[in-house]
């Protein structure tokens, strides 16, 4: 089976649109978290996800959106956006976020695999460096754990006699591309398959990952999209500026 692995969108429209376009051929689709929030196309975004399928982990901003998380630890941008979300989405989509589970969530006939937002132990976690991953490498019990949260395409793996992070490493700037990696049955691993909407890694494309579970191998994939008509849609939509600005550099 082949699944496409989607993260932090973040209401990015044009974004996504172009993740789908690139995506090879996949037979399901796992979506970790903050499908809204920031870009300016909340339910558009909403539409094309729940068409895509029904794994979902909630994220920290479809939470905030909704009235289940308090903005007082938002950023001024990060809460205005929320409060404007809030407003644009329908009934029927604030329900649907306010519904979605809590990570981790185990994957259907694969309980080698897991999904959450930040962390195994705490959903909105920041899991940046390998001491943040270290802890549930080696105390949970599950082999492979898929996260997003902090909009970082890579991960990390432990096994008997190591422990280290990694990233994907891509020959462009401006193309699609994908890196594959073999994932090895002694190993233990989190993996980020980047942000959709939002990338804060200095790569400015959409970012997204497809696992082949009978193979065990994870490609990681960058696409360029329509980042102009991503930056109109938030300036139309009178959001902070730097939402719009901040997709060009992919920070």
């Amino acid at each position: 089976m082949r699944l496409l692995l989607l993260s932090d969108i973040h209401a990015n429209l044009e974004a996504l649109e172009a993740c789908l376009a690139a995506a090879p051929p996949f037979d399901f689709v796992a979506n970790l978290g903050d499908v809204v929030g920031y870009g300016a196309s909340p339910n558009e975004v909403v539409d094309r996800s729940r068409a895509l399928g029904k794994i979902f982990v909630r994220g920290n901003h479809d939470k905030a959106a909704t009235g289940l998380l308090e903005l007082d630890d938002f950023n001024p941008m990060a809460a205005a956006a929320a409060v404007w979300t809030r407003d644009q989405l329908t009934p029927e989509h604030l329900e649907w976020l306010r519904s979605l589970p809590q990570g981790p969530l185990p994957l259907q006939d694969f309980p080698h695999v897991q999904l959450v937002h930040g962390s195994p132990e705490d959903e909105d976690a920041y899991v940046v460096s390998i001491g943040d991953a270290l802890v549930p490498l080696i105390t949970i019990a599950t082999p492979v754990t898929f996260f997003g949260h902090t909009h970082l395409q890579g991960g990390f793996f432990a096994n008997g006699s190591s422990a280290d992070g990694f990233r994907p490493e891509y020959r462009t700037v401006g193309q699609a591309e994908s890196v594959s990696l073999q994932l090895k049955s002694s190993t233990r691993y989190m993996i980020n398959p980047g942000s959709v909407g939002q990338p804060r890694d200095g790569d400015w494309r959409a970012a997204f990952a497809l696992f082949d579970t009978e193979a065990q191998v994870l490609h990681f994939h960058r696409t360029p999209y329509n980042l102009k008509s991503a930056q109109d849609r938030i300036f139309a939509a009178n959001l902070p500026s730097r939402l719009a600005t901040r997709l060009a550099a992919g920070r």
